[in-house]
């Protein structure tokens, strides 16, 4: 791993500006007099720099870990197609379940956690989990940002909001809208933003600062693990939401790394890597913004080694629950629709009737005949315990997921 403290030449970046404004509470009645006058006077919000024609020292390019990280990538996107095989009818959910597991591990930076059981259960309209909804939206953000990567725009940017804000209770009207408001980071989320650790850009300038953005994504000659994290950090910069923007960005970086063609296939758990120490992840945001890119580059670095490697060995683990599942249903016939349900378990590891109509052009009576078989030999187990609209799920798929989620939590702020 590269140590994010050894800042490399040439990475300097140009720093915030500011801009003075003068804050008083729009609705002084709701609050103490002190709070009144502890939050009525002046002060600064970020102006962003503009980064489209930014270039670092060629010295810079040849940082330790570099070279590493991109081959790492490389070599984890292709990682399904090798154990699996190209035509292997679960190459597409191991790919959906990593999405998924990006997704999970992006919504956990911002403190939004839900089980494996809970995500799915919420992808089949299923249980009252909020936060599970939540992740589903950023699922949802995430395969927007891989649709999307041909061409990265304000268009595209505005519709990764739309797919991850759109089923967020409260925020539904915010969804692929830039902010119209002034937003802060820390200090009081209601009185003002005067003692905050971070005020955002004036909203006037979000539209111009994320066309610069854009400007800078559309690049192709700087090495695309230091255009994606420097591009993640100015939108984190940019703010240009009034929610969903650490999600949103994080989303991007793999809607660069898909457009410079590092990764192609699959979706690496980078989200996974920031999560194991997110104080360092906050940190080199900062000091981004005072100028030094050095701590988001290495974190990234350090981010994507980590989700190669312990991106293998969840594939390796799922992988393994479906040969014990195939091993199973030996015996029962190749025409079987069991045999077409039990790829999908990986990505969707609880199902009810309805889910696989939909997905699988199948019969009620094909349905229902091959979730008894898969009950009957051991692959599903039954456990809503209703008589109509019942849920069946993988245990083995459930507890592998989250064994990988809890040992992102046990290494959290020890990378």
């Amino acid at each position: 791993m590269v140590d994010s403290d050894n800042p490399y030449p040439g990475f300097s970046v140009p720093p915030l500006g500011y801009q003075e404004h003068f804050w008083k509470p729009s609705n002084p009645q709701i609050f103490s007099n002190a709070e009144v006058q502890r939050q009525t006077g002046p002060y600064l919000s970020a102006l962003p720099a503009r980064i489209a024609d930014w270039s670092p020292q060629l010295e810079a390019l040849k940082i330790p870990g570099l070279e590493e990280a991109l081959h790492s990538l490389q070599d984890f996107d292709v990682y399904p197609l090798l154990k699996l095989g190209n035509d292997s009818p679960e190459l597409g959910p191991m790919s959906s379940v990593l999405l998924r597991t990006e997704s999970s591990s992006s919504s956990q930076i911002e403190q939004l956690t839900t089980t494996a059981r809970q995500l799915a259960l919420a992808e089949i309209d299923e249980g009252d989990k909020s936060n599970a909804r939540t992740v589903v939206g950023n699922v949802h953000a995430m395969e927007s940002a891989l649709e999307l990567a041909q061409d990265i725009s304000l268009n595209s940017i505005l519709s990764m909001h739309q797919s991850l804000m759109k089923q967020q209770v409260g925020i539904e009207d915010e969804a692929g809208k830039l902010r119209s408001e002034l937003v802060w980071i820390g200090g009081s989320d209601t009185a003002g933003p005067r003692g905050s650790a971070y005020i955002a850009p004036h909203h006037s300038l979000v539209q111009d600062a994320l066309e610069d953005l854009t400007e800078f994504i559309a690049r192709t000659d700087l090495p695309a693990i230091i255009q994606s994290a420097i591009a993640h950090a100015q939108f984190e910069t940019i703010h240009p939401f009034v929610d969903g923007n650490g999600r949103t960005g994080r989303a991007l970086v793999h809607s660069v790394l898909r457009n410079r063609r590092i990764t192609q296939y699959t979706t690496a758990p980078i989200s996974a890597g920031i999560l194991r120490d997110t104080t360092a992840y906050f940190d080199a945001l900062k000091a981004f913004r005072d100028g030094n890119a050095a701590p988001i580059i290495h974190a990234f670095i350090n981010a994507s080694i980590f989700a190669a490697n312990t991106g293998k060995d969840l594939i390796d683990s799922l992988a393994a629950q479906l040969d014990d599942s195939t091993a199973k249903l030996a015996g029962l016939r190749s025409s079987s629709a069991a045999w077409k349900i039990l790829p999908r378990l990986i990505s969707q590891p609880v199902v009810n009737a309805r889910y696989l109509k939909s997905q699988l052009n199948l019969g009620d009576a094909a349905i229902q005949r091959a979730l008894g078989q898969l009950t009957e030999r051991g692959v599903l187990v039954e456990k809503s315990g209703r008589s109509r609209n019942r849920i069946w799920q993988h245990d083995g798929v459930l507890k592998v997921l989250d064994e990988y989620s809890k040992s992102l939590r046990r290494v959290a702020g020890t990378a």
